[in-house]
C-alpha cells in the first residue's frame, strides 16, 4: 500500500467530496439497516393479532369478550409518529376493538402505514445513495483528472533520450489504463471498503442488541464468504491478464496485418496469415473459456454461503422462539440483516484485486514520475546582443548512452546569421547528431555549445527553442487542418493575427507547397490523416518547411528534409531559404551534394569526426571525401534517370 500512500495530497485536496462521502455513507446504511427493523415490526404485529384476535375466535371465545380486549400497540415506529402527531389516541379504539370489521381496518391501515414508511426510508436510502456516488465517485474523476493532466506535464519536459528507452504503447498505459486502474481504487473501491466498514459496524451493533447468540450464527459463514471469494478473484484476477495478453496479440497482428495488406496480397501469403490469426484465435479461446469457467463458480459461492447463514438464522432462531427467548419478528429481521451483508462480504476480493492493480498501476505511475530529463532548462532567457548571434560549437563530443555508440568526436563550427552552414557524410557519420544537439535535443557528453558566449545549458529551453525553425528528417503532421499545421509553432498571440491567413500562405509559397494545398477541394482548410497519410512524402516534408519558415527563426535548422522532393522543388525551396539566410543562420544537413552545393561553409563527417571543412568549391577542388560523396551522388543520379 505504500506506493498508493503517494495519493494521500489529493485526497487533502478534495477532503470536502471525502468527508461528504464519508457522512453520506453513515447515512445511506443507517437507513438500510433501519429498514429491515420495520419488517420485524410488522410480523410482530401480525403475531400479536394472531395470538390475541384471531387464536381466541378459534379457540371459541365469544366475540363480544375478544373485541372487548385491549387493542394490540402500534408498532414501535409508528409509535414514535404517533407521538409527534398527537398521541396514540388518534390512531387506538379507546373502548376495545368493537368489532371483527374494525381489526381488519385497523390491521389494514397499520400494514399500509407501515409500507408507506419503508418505502420512505428507502427513498431517503437512495437519495444519500446518490449523494454517495455524487462525492467520492467525483472525487475519483477530479483526481483521475489530475493525474492525468500531471502525467501529460511529465511527458512535456522528458526529453528524446528517455522516449528512446521507454515503448509509446507503454507510456501510453500509463495515462490511459494505469490511470483507470487507479481511478477503481479511488473510487468504487474506496466507497465499498467504506460501505463495508459502515454496513458491518451498524448491521452487527443492531444484531447484538436483539441477540448475541443468533448474531455469531448469522456471522459464522460469511468469512467464508470472504475468503472463498478472495480465492475465486484471485484466480480471475490472473486468467484475466492472461486473456489481455491472448487479446493484444490478436489486436497486434490483425493492426500489422491491415496496414501492410498490400505487401501480404502482393506475396499471396493470405492463407498462411488466415492460419496464423486461427491459432491466435484458439489461444484466445482456450483462455476466455477457462475464465468463464471460473467466473461462473463465483455466484454459486455466494449463493451457497448466503443459504447456509440463512438456514441457520432461521434454524437458531426459531429454536429461541419456541423457547421465548426471541420474538417471531426478530428472525425475519435478521434474515434482511444477512442479505444486506451478503454483497460487501461478497466484494471484500473485488476490491482486495482492484486495491492490488491499483498498487501496481501507482507503481509505474510513481517510476514514470520520479524520471527526470537529461536535458535541463536554464534561466537565462535575455536575448544576446545582435552583433553575436552566434551558434559555436567548441570540441563537441557526444556518445549515445544507452547503445555506447561514439557520434561526434571533436566537432567545431560556428552557425552565424547571414551564413548557410552544410553538414554531409555518409550514412551513419553524426550529420544528424549534430542538427539535435543544435536544437539542444541532447546535450555533448563534453566539449560545449555556445549562444552568445553562453553555455546552451544556462538557456531556457523555451526562450532558446523560440529563436529556432527545425525540420526533422522524420516529418510528423498532427490529424488537423493544414492551415493549422503550419502555423503550428506560433504563440497564440501570433495565432490571433488578423493576417494569420496570408502568413500561412506566404510560408507555403516559399516551401513550393502552396499549388498543391490550394489544389485541394478545401484548401488549407483540408483535414489531415493520421501523420497525414493523406499527403505525398515530398507534400508532408514542404508542410514541414513552412511551419519551421513562419517562425521567421533566427537559427534554421534542416535535418535531411528534402530528400523526398525532386531537384527543381528542391532548388526553388533552397533559393527561399537563401533569402532568409540574410537574417537567419542556417544549417542544412543532407547526404544530397545538390541540397549544399550553395551553402557557405561545408562540414564533412566521417565517423564523427570532421573530415574536410570549407566552401563547396574549395573541397571539390581537394579531391577528398566531399569529392568522393559528390562523385556517388552523380552517379546516383544518372542510374535513377537511365532507370527513369
Amino acid at each position: 500500500m505504500k506506493e498508493l500512500w503517494t495519493l494521500t495530497p489529493y485526497f487533502w485536496k478534495y477532503k470536502w467530496h471525502f468527508a461528504g462521502g464519508v457522512l453520506f455513507i453513515l447515512l445511506t446504511n443507517l437507513f438500510a439497516v433501519y429498514a429491515p427493523a420495520l419488517i420485524g415490526e410488522g410480523v410482530n404485529l401480525l403475531r400479536d393479532v394472531e395470538s390475541e384476535v384471531l387464536a381466541p375466535l378459534r379457540e371459541g371465545v365469544s366475540d363480544e369478550e375478544v373485541f372487548a380486549a385491549e387493542p394490540v400497540g402500534l408498532p414501535a415506529s409508528l409509535e414514535t409518529i404517533a407521538a409527534w402527531t398527537g398521541g396514540e389516541a388518534a390512531w387506538l379504539p379507546t373502548d376495545g376493538w368493537g368489532s371483527r370489521g374494525a381489526v381488519v381496518r385497523w390491521v389494514a391501515a397499520v400494514a399500509v402505514l407501515q409500507a408507506l414508511l419503508y418505502v420512505l426510508v428507502y427513498l431517503i436510502k437512495g437519495l444519500f445513495l446518490f449523494f454517495t456516488r455524487q462525492t467520492i465517485i467525483v472525487m475519483s474523476r477530479h483526481i483521475e483528472f489530475d493525474l492525468k493532466e500531471r502525467i501529460f506535464g511529465q511527458y512535456q519536459i522528458l526529453d528524446a533520450a528517455f522516449y528512446k528507452r521507454n515503448d509509446t504503447g507503454d507510456l501510453m498505459n500509463r495515462i490511459s489504463e494505469d490511470v483507470s486502474q487507479v481511478r477503481m481504487y479511488l473510487g468504487p473501491a474506496v466507497m465499498y471498503t467504506l460501505n463495508l466498514a459502515a454496513l458491518i459496524g451498524l448491521t452487527v451493533s443492531m444484531m447484538l442488541l436483539i441477540d448475541v447468540q443468533l448474531t455469531f450464527f448469522v456471522l459464522l459463514p460469511l468469512p467464508l464468504m470472504s475468503v472463498a471469494i478472495y480465492k475465486v478473484s484471485s484466480r480471475i484476477h490472473e486468467q484475466s491478464t492472461a486473456v489481455q495478453v491472448r487479446q493484444s496479440a490478436i489486436s497486434t497482428f490483425v493492426q500489422q496485418h491491415i496496414a501492410g495488406i498490400r505487401i501480404l496480397q502482393s506475396f499471396h501469403r493470405e492463407e498462411d496469415a488466415a492460419e496464423r490469426f486461427t491459432d491466435a484465435s484458439d489461444a484466445y479461446k482456450t483462455e476466455r473459456l477457462r475464465l468463464v469457467k471460473t467466473e461462473a463458480m463465483f455466484m454459486p459461492i455466494i449463493v451457497l454461503l448466503v443459504g447456509l447463514s440463512t438456514i441457520l438464522t432461521i434454524y437458531v432462531g426459531g429454536l429461541r422462539v419456541i423457547a421465548g427467548e426471541l420474538e417471531l419478528g426478530h428472525i425475519f429481521q435478521f434474515v434482511f440483516y444477512v442479505n444486506l451483508l451478503t454483497w460487501p462480504f461478497a466484494s471484500v476480493g473485488w476490491v482486495t484485486s482492484l486495491v492490488q492493480k491499483a498498487e501496481a498501476s501507482m507503481q509505474r505511475i510513481n517510476a514514470f514520475m520520479l524520471a527526470e530529463p537529461d536535458v535541463v532548462s536554464g534561466d537565462a532567457t535575455s536575448p544576446v546582443s545582435p552583433e553575436d548571434w552566434t551558434l559555436r560549437f567548441k570540441d563537441v563530443h557526444f556518445t549515445y548512452p544507452d547503445t555506447g555508440i561514439r557520434a561526434l568526436q571533436g566537432v567545431s563550427f560556428d552557425l552565424t546569421p547571414g551564413r548557410t552552414v552544410a553538414i554531409t557524410g555518409r550514412t551513419g557519420s553524426g550529420k544528424s547528431t549534430a542538427a539535435q544537439l543544435a536544437m539542444r535535443i541532447f546535450d555533448p557528453t563534453s566539449g560545449d555549445i555556445t549562444l552568445g558566449g553562453r553555455s546552451l545549458t544556462d538557456w531556457d529551453l523555451e526562450a532558446f527553442h523560440a529563436l529556432t525553425g527545425y525540420v526533422p528528417q522524420e516529418v510528423f503532421l498532427f490529424s488537423d487542418r493544414i492551415g493549422a499545421n503550419i502555423a503550428f509553432g506560433l504563440t497564440e498571440e501570433e495565432r490571433a493575427d488578423e493576417d494569420l491567413a496570408e502568413q500561412v500562405q506566404g510560408a507555403a509559397r516559399q516551401a513550393r507547397v502552396a499549388h498543391n494545398i490550394e489544389g485541394f477541394p478545401k484548401g488549407y482548410d483540408t483535414l489531415l490523416g493520421e501523420r497525414g497519410v493523406n499527403l505525398s512524402g515530398g507534400q508532408k516534408q514542404r508542410i514541414s518547411i513552412a511551419r519551421a519558415l513562419i517562425r521567421s527563426p533566427k537559427f534554421l535548422i534542416l535535418d535531411d528534409c528534402l530528400s523526398a522532393v525532386d531537384t527543381e522543388t528542391e532548388e526553388h525551396i533552397l533559393s527561399a531559404i537563401a533569402e532568409r539566410a540574410s537574417e537567419a543562420a542556417v544549417l542544412i544537413v543532407s547526404h544530397r551534394i545538390s541540397t549544399i552545393r550553395h551553402a557557405d561553409e561545408v562540414i564533412v563527417l566521417d565517423n564523427g569526426r570532421v573530415a574536410e571543412q570549407g566552401s563547396p568549391a574549395e573541397l571539390l577542388a581537394a579531391k577528398g571525401l566531399f569529392w568522393e560523396l559528390s562523385e556517388e551522388n552523380e552517379e546516383e543520379n544518372q542510374g535513377e534517370n537511365q532507370g527513369d
